[in-house]
């Protein structure tokens, strides 16, 4: 038994509130950090928030999930990395309520982020025939957790040629938001001391990430809540926060490409969660110790993740309460799976 199980059920969750608020602080660091280093390496603010602000803030949840999978929790593994999807795609909502000058879709439109929703849709369908196919097994790792992986590492060189031989650009609106920064060949430059910085607050989101996981574990125990429910909502929102306020941070900065890359980015780098947490699950395939929460929510994050990227391809300027009818289907979508999850 681990040391934190003996502790109250007040103390468990001052220490989750305590490691959630360190996610938060030090993810509005890594916001600006992260801004400065897609202009000075000449990435790109999308491949940016994909790449390196996604996989970063990301941490907190992977470590949750495989935490959970080898302490043989596959629900929570599960749900965490499903439940961290769709409240994620959420936040893309609420951080369209913040970017007053367009719909947050409208003026991040770009081939990176476009090429990033067709991409989250893929990975997760690896992850539907999984569930349809809960016996296949390689010794005891399902094939679709090799599979995810090899498929995300493909998809990120695909990403990477889009930035540097785009085949197509986006209608440009006096709304879009052109990146500013270095692009030109030759002026790209790698800065020690800003990647130094990024990796600092990220050894402190993933530590902050694996305090939840570890209290949120504790908390089921007490409690006797659901696996399904702590893990996809309880965890998943608390370890989604860099994902939050990033998003927030970056439209209040008029970077929503680097918003929406951070958010779909993230989302795809954790399907890899699942996978990971398959290895780290050595009862068998995960896949056949889920419920049928965790295939809810994949359905959910599969339906969401298509509402944005018709959004993007819509690119409607203004829509109801100022933000685009997809963050509003969206954040009703996510309401009402909440609601259904708790009944």
């Amino acid at each position: 038994m681990l040391p934190i199980d003996t502790l109250s059920l007040t103390s468990l969750i001052g220490i989750f509130l305590i490691a959630a608020l360190f996610i938060g602080i030090f993810g509005v660091a890594m916001t600006h950090v992260a801004r400065k280093l897609a202009a000075d390496s000449g990435m790109g603010e999308a491949l940016m928030g994909a790449l390196f602000i996604g996989a970063s803030t990301s941490l907190a949840g992977i470590i949750a999930s495989v935490t959970a999978a080898s302490n043989g929790h596959a629900g929570i593994a599960v749900s965490n990395a499903l439940g961290g999807i769709a409240v994620q795609t959420c936040f893309l909502a609420v951080a369209d309520m913040f970017y007053r000058k367009a719909n947050l879709e409208h003026a991040s439109a770009s081939a990176e982020n476009l090429m990033l929703g067709a991409f989250l849709i893929a990975l997760l369908s690896i992850n539907l025939v999984a569930f349809a196919t809960p016996d296949l097994q390689t010794g005891w790792i399902h094939p679709a957790s090799i599979i995810l992986i090899v498929s995300y590492l493909f998809g990120v060189r695909l990403l990477s040629s889009m930035h540097t031989m785009p085949m197509w650009l986006p209608h440009r609106t006096r709304e879009t938001r052109i990146e500013k920064g270095n692009q030109r060949r030759g002026k790209h430059r790698f800065n020690t001391a800003l990647w130094l910085q990024f990796l600092a607050y990220t050894s402190v989101v993933g530590l902050a990430g694996w305090t939840i996981s570890i209290a949120g574990m504790a908390i089921v125990a007490k409690t006797g809540l659901s696996e399904g429910l702590v893990g996809g909502v309880f965890i998943a929102v608390s370890t989604s926060l860099p994902e939050l306020v990033i998003a927030i941070t970056a439209v209040r900065l008029n970077s929503p490409t680097l918003a929406v890359g951070d958010i779909v980015g993230g989302n795809a780098f954790d399907t890899l969660f699942i996978a990971v947490s398959d290895i780290a699950y050595i009862e068998g395939s995960i896949y056949a110790h889920v419920s049928v929460v965790e295939e809810f929510w994949l359905a959910i994050s599969m339906l969401m993740t298509g509402i944005i990227l018709m959004g993007l391809l819509h690119r409607e300027r203004h829509g109801i309460i100022n933000i685009g009818w997809e963050s509003f289907l969206v954040f009703m979508l996510y309401i009402g799976s909440l609601l259904y999850i708790a009944m």
